[in-house]
């Protein structure tokens, strides 16, 4: 496994760790959990633009081609 280590300001870091008490959880998994919903969201929006850009434009690339 990989680490890597962030900078937080002291009030950002209190917001994490009352955010993860709230959700019964650490810190560590929390923002872990975070960057991977992110990492998803961003494939999956990035497909869908994605593929709406390849079929408004189908007709276009074909004649291209």
């Amino acid at each position: 496994m990989n680490y890597i280590t962030i900078e937080l300001q002291p009030k950002q870091l209190a917001k994490l760790q009352s955010l993860a008490d709230r959700l019964g959880t650490s810190v560590e998994v929390l923002a872990r959990s975070t960057i991977e919903d992110l990492l998803v969201g961003y494939d999956e929006k990035f497909e869908r633009a994605a593929h709406y850009v390849l079929r408004k434009n189908e007709e276009l690339y074909r004649r291209l081609a």
